[in-house]
């Protein structure tokens, strides 16, 4: 059951008249999260819900499917004709002039632009101003709870055996001479978090050489490279535990196959790897510090160290994302590059640090993940900070 109270505090904090959740035909997921809401309910015509900072929440339903949102607390206003429905909207929200709907300006943070341009319009010709619910997200979104650090630890344990066994897999092969591809790898991956009980949506990226520096690169069966003694292998896996509420753990280790690893691979490696611990100094520091610290201002701990360094320009994307029940969720991002997130850092909310550098000729990335907890910036599973002799 939704609890109006205290989304009607986090609204007080966040200085909004109300929270206006609007869909149709199930485009905003979060509204169904959040509301509470049967995301395989059968929406084809517009509902609103209001939940105003003061007051009770309104309803606002299409007649034919009025009953769509009797699970949730308030007066229904029923509306059939697109006269009716401005009326309708007008009525729900009442005296409110600032109002907070899944928008994000300029689409700066994709995660949270749920609700379509003539939407908008539709409900600013009423006279209010919209703002980003973006933060409003984070705290009914991102937050995890003890049992979900949990489950994350424990899938956290799982995935570093597997990528353990992994490596161990592409070694024994080399050894014996035995033919082995990104493929096998990668099958060999899926196959071991099957029997350890975890599931993902798609993955894991197996790439070697040139394909590492693919960042999202992930071979087929059609598609893939052998994996041969004098290569760089890169491995990018992400899983969680087969049971509701868990959320991801989300790793990238990178090795090379052979005992004398060329010093450019090895320069660049060492070079990912202190941008990394730079980021995470940066959140352990401000943490401790008792000091907001926002997305963005991670991303440049870490791209800054990448650019003295003179490979700015192959560091191509955010430094990190928010972690949850999906692999990208809807905290904070570690960004300043593809946008400047300025979301603030939660505490117990969880994100991923993973700066890369991608040359031609291979690529190397760094990933491992952080916790916000208890009054300390900490990261969750193993760290690598010496590249793997394969």
């Amino acid at each position: 059951m939704i609890d109006i109270s205290e989304i009607q505090r986090a609204l007080k904090q966040e200085g909004v008249d109300g929270w206006l959740f609007f869909d149709h035909h199930q485009r905003d997921p979060l509204a169904y999260r959040i509301l509470k809401l049967d995301p395989t309910s059968h929406a084809t015509r517009r509902w609103y819900y209001f939940i105003p900072t003061d007051g009770d929440p309104k309803r606002l339903v299409h007649r034919i499917e009025s009953g769509i949102l009797d699970s949730l607390p308030g007066e229904k206003i029923v509306y059939s004709g697109w006269n009716t429905q401005v009326g309708g909207i007008q009525n729900i929200l009442g005296a409110a002039k600032r109002i907070a709907m899944q928008y994000s300006p300029n689409c700066a943070i994709p995660y949270v632009s749920m609700v379509d341009g003539g939407t908008i319009e539709l409900i600013r010709g009423t006279g209010v101003d919209i703002v980003s619910s973006a933060n409003l997200i984070q705290l009914f979104e991102a937050i995890w709870t003890s049992d979900q650090l949990e489950l994350h630890l424990e899938a956290g344990r799982r995935v570093d055996r597997v990528r353990s066994e992994a490596f161990r897999l592409i070694a024994n092969s080399n050894h014996a001479q035995r033919r082995v591809t990104e493929w096998d790898v990668n099958r060999f991956i899926r196959a071991a978090f099957k029997e350890d009980g975890l599931v993902t949506g798609h993955g894991p990226i197996v790439a070697v050489n040139a394909n590492m520096s693919n960042p999202h690169y992930e071979p087929t069966m059609d598609h893939h490279a052998e994996i041969r003694t004098g290569d760089a292998v890169l491995i990018d896996m992400w899983a969680k535990l087969d049971r509701p509420s868990a959320v991801y753990y989300d790793i990238t280790w990178t090795g090379f196959c052979g005992a004398d690893v060329p010093s450019e691979i090895n320069n660049v490696f060492e070079v990912v790897r202190d941008a990394r611990d730079a980021a995470v100094e940066a959140v352990k520091s401000a943490v401790a510090a008792k000091k907001t610290i926002h997305g963005f201002e991670v991303d440049d701990a870490a791209r800054g160290h990448i650019t003295d360094k003179g490979f700015g320009e192959y560091f191509v994307h955010r430094t990190g994302h928010s972690i949850g029940r999906d692999i990208h969720a809807n905290g904070a991002n570690l960004d300043n590059l593809e946008t400047e997130d300025d979301r603030e850092i939660l505490p117990n909310t969880c994100f991923s640090v993973e700066p890369g550098i991608y040359l031609p000729e291979f690529g190397v990335r760094s990933e491992i993940n952080m916790l916000i907890r208890n009054g300390k910036g900490e990261v969750t599973g193993r760290v690598q900070n010496e590249l793997v002799q394969i």
